[in-house]
């Protein structure tokens, strides 16, 4: 008889597909960067996808230097907020908290999701920063009140790594935009790659074909063909958890890798569609225009970073846009 070779069905790379603890996405990594000090990492709202029209920047392109129509996504990043400063110190069980400094005077907005004491001292609070710090980050918040599109005023806080330069400059750095707003053009410049992370698009409880994309039962098969095969061995006496199974499925955090940034744009009339994005509306904040599409639906937040991974070009100059469609999307 022939060989029976039946490989799995889905990645387990992803395992265990239950529903994000946060909608807020997180990253576990910053890659090192050289150069001045920076902000590594920055927050926006998906308002919707369009195509344009660039020049192929892309050299081992067919279509290289070539005007070619690509899918775009547009992203809102209103200024976001630095409320404090942490710091930390490297142990042999990862980075520890030493030390963290707050603003002389939070905003309202902030006081809805972190709870500090008006008798608050920062100045105590700087003296406990000593010379054994290893990494800088700003714990900054979003404005969505900024943000017509987005129905909520409550901001979402998050730590943005500081990267660049030494540890003594990243203090100043960091120092200096305490309590200020930071635009995007600090995190990022049009041309650079970063990468992406959201909340995917949830879809409930599914079932293991939907879930795994296991295949359908012949249609021989008695009663059903939507049925599981089977669910493992007689021993061990329990279902093993590679078993495809049905369950949540969407409302994943996942990261794309290396999406490079287009356009960075203050004006947000240039790439408004008539009649406004589906189920967002107007762009009235600066906004940055992505090569492809991000995981999330609309109004989803989006965190962006560095990249992380090598193997991409590197542009001397911002890419060539020479249109982005502004077209109904309500099929108008």
């Amino acid at each position: 008889m022939p060989k029976e070779h039946r490989p799995r069905h889905g990645s387990m790379g992803f395992s265990p597909r239950k529903r994000s603890d946060s909608p807020i996405p997180h990253f576990t990594s910053w890659p090192d960067v050289d150069g001045a000090p920076k902000v590594q990492g920055f927050a926006g709202y998906k308002a919707g996808m369009t195509h344009a029209v660039i020049v192929d920047y892309r050299p081992t392109s067919t279509t290289s230097g070539q005007e070619v129509h690509v899918p775009v996504t547009v992203v809102e990043v209103p200024p976001m907020k630095v409320g404090g400063i942490r710091f930390y110190r490297r142990t042999h069980d990862g980075l520890k908290s030493v030390a963290e400094v707050w603003a002389p005077k939070p905003d309202k907005e902030l006081r809805r999701v972190f709870p500090i004491s008006k008798a608050y001292d920062p100045e105590e609070a700087w003296k406990k920063v000593d010379g054994q710090v290893d990494d800088v980050r700003l714990i900054t918040y979003t404005q969505p009140a900024l943000v017509t599109g987005v129905p909520k005023t409550k901001p979402e806080l998050m730590e943005n790594r500081v990267g660049g330069g030494t540890v003594e400059e990243r203090i100043a750095y960091a120092k200096n935009l305490l309590g200020k707003e930071v635009p995007v053009t600090e995190f990022c410049r049009e041309g650079s790659m970063i990468d992406v992370a959201a909340i995917t698009k949830g879809k409930g409880w599914q079932g293991h074909h939907t879930r795994w994309g296991v295949r359908l039962l012949s249609h021989k098969n008695s009663k059903h063909r939507r049925n599981i095969g089977t669910l493992g061995n007689f021993n061990p006496g329990y279902v093993r958890p590679t078993v495809p199974q049905g369950g949540q499925f969407g409302y994943h955090q996942r990261t794309e890798y290396n999406k490079r940034v287009l356009k960075i744009g203050e004006k947000g009339d240039e790439i408004t569609p008539n009649g406004g994005f589906l189920h967002y509306g107007l762009v009235r904040n600066p906004y940055i225009l992505l090569h492809g599409s991000i995981p999330g639906p609309t109004k989803r937040l989006i965190r962006l970073r560095d990249a992380a991974r090598g193997g991409y070009v590197k542009l001397d100059k911002s890419p060539e846009i020479t249109y982005v469609s502004r077209e109904s999307k309500q099929g108008a």
